[in-house]
């Protein structure tokens, strides 16, 4: 694969006419029609046939069906779209990054990690089920991930790489790794800039794989590439600083899980060490310089430009 290039960005620039008309109601209407493709794409990749037990087949589909916002997979088609290709030819990459991060979110809610009852106004599958078909539906969506990917993109060449990247992501030394010292930190002195690097691993990197994929299957250039991966590091870190606040000062109803749970458990938060108000710039600013990285793609990255604003103005 040939190397990206840096490239270089005026952050400080004014925003484009882009950043100024984006709205969370243009990312809604953006989710509202490609959602239900996503969706109909993961009913069909979980029809696991006869060799798989009923029951840990209704649980894989009970975590992965819940109801959600798709982020990351909307991310995969909308990075193909503004990379010049079609929602179909990402759909399978676009339902392997899904599979993946219902499989963490599985295993995060288990009662040896965040030990979370509620998952998106429904009963964790550990509750739901028991915490060994939690286990096995987590481990048989990490593995379906990796065949869908390997079976579905073309040409194949894409398709390996595309393992490769979904493999670093979700593993030791990002989104496991991210989940590991999450896990270790609680109560320890910490600074902003080590938070910020738990969760570019933690969070991040599934954002930015989600990205890189949607490219690479659209054939993307170096310098595609290249602005995918800048608006990438800063999406994830704004998005795991509004998960922060909306921990904080979030709805459980709205939101569909439980809220405060970070203060309970000792977690350390960017409101926790920044504050409220500092937070919420941060997020903000973050987004701001996000969307401008954009500007190389034109009109065709207006749709990723909302769904970024939609990170910092959701309230779930």
């Amino acid at each position: 694969m040939t190397p990206v290039r840096p490239i270089r960005i005026d952050i400080d620039s004014a925003l484009s006419h882009m950043v100024q008309t984006a709205s969370v109601t243009e990312f809604k209407s953006c989710a509202d029609e490609l959602r239900p493709k996503i969706e109909a794409a993961l009913d069909r990749l979980t029809q696991l046939g006869d060799g798989c037990p009923a029951r840990l087949q209704d649980a894989i589909r009970y975590s992965v069906l819940a109801p959600g916002k798709r982020l990351r997979p909307l991310l995969v088609l909308l990075a193909n779209e503004a990379c010049g290709g079609t929602i179909k030819e990402a759909m399978d990459a676009a339902c392997a990054v899904e599979m993946v991060h219902a499989y963490s979110l599985i295993h995060d809610d288990l009662p040896s990690m965040d030990d979370d009852d509620l998952r998106r106004g429904r009963p964790t599958l550990h509750k739901a089920y028991d915490e060994a078909t939690a286990i096995l539906a987590g481990d048989a969506l990490l593995a379906l991930a990796f065949e869908v990917l390997a079976t579905g993109v073309k040409p194949p060449s894409v398709a390996a790489v595309c393992c490769a990247e979904l493999a670093k992501a979700a593993g030791g030394a990002n989104l496991v790794g991210g989940q590991a010292d999450d896990l270790n930190i609680g109560g320890q002195p910490l600074s902003v800039e080590t938070l910020g690097r738990i969760h570019a691993r933690k969070t991040g990197a599934m954002i930015q794989v989600a990205l890189r994929l949607g490219a690479l299957v659209a054939g993307a250039t170096d310098v595609e590439q290249a602005a995918m991966e800048a608006f990438g590091a800063r999406l994830g870190l704004a998005f795991q600083i509004s998960d922060d606040l909306l921990d904080v000062r979030g709805d459980e109803a709205t939101m569909g899980k439980r809220v405060g749970k970070d203060e309970d458990h000792g977690k350390l938060t960017f409101p926790g060490l920044l504050g409220v108000e500092e937070s919420v710039r941060r997020a903000e600013q973050l987004v701001t310089d996000a969307c401008a990285v954009l500007d190389v793609f034109g009109e065709r990255g207006a749709r990723l430009v909302s769904t970024a604003r939609f990170v910092v103005e959701r309230d779930r």
